[in-house]
């Protein structure tokens, strides 16, 4: 076989996988520079991102000023749980979703928002999902 035929896994991802992936990888380069907190898109490391969703809730920011770090958030999220279940990402007009092989549908950008306020929880998601974390 010549290297020409050679693909990896993320070639079959499907387009709708693109930007959740993307906002997973900027949160992870930006959390691994910024806070030095390395994220292995493991479902243990989902608990250190409930951690900083927390402390972000504390500081009473305007959830305007911290949708964008959520919207990452939710997609790492749902990265990890793509990664652990085989879940394919699809999206609508104004939202990105997961589907799992046994056909439940999950929303980890909406979690994160729900993780802000209080009501969700990301490792939470992962385990409902996942049966782990």
């Amino acid at each position: 076989m010549t290297t020409q035929y050679a693909t990896t896994q993320t070639d079959y991802r499907p387009s709708a996988a693109a930007r959740p992936a993307r906002w997973a990888a900027d949160t992870v380069a930006t959390l691994r520079e910024g806070a030095r907190l390395r994220l292995d898109y493991s479902p243990r490391s989902l608990w250190r991102l409930d951690r900083v969703i927390d402390e972000l809730r504390h500081d009473h920011p305007p959830y305007e000023a911290v949708a964008h770090v959520l919207r990452g958030f939710g997609a790492y999220a749902g990265e990890v749980i793509a990664r652990e279940t085989g879940a394919q990402w699809h999206a609508t007009a104004d939202t990105h979703w997961l589907r799992t092989p046994d056909g439940r549908l999950w929303d980890p950008l909406e979690e994160a928002h729900l993780a802000f306020t209080g009501e969700g929880s990301l490792r939470g998601l992962c385990r409902e999902a996942t049966g782990v974390c």
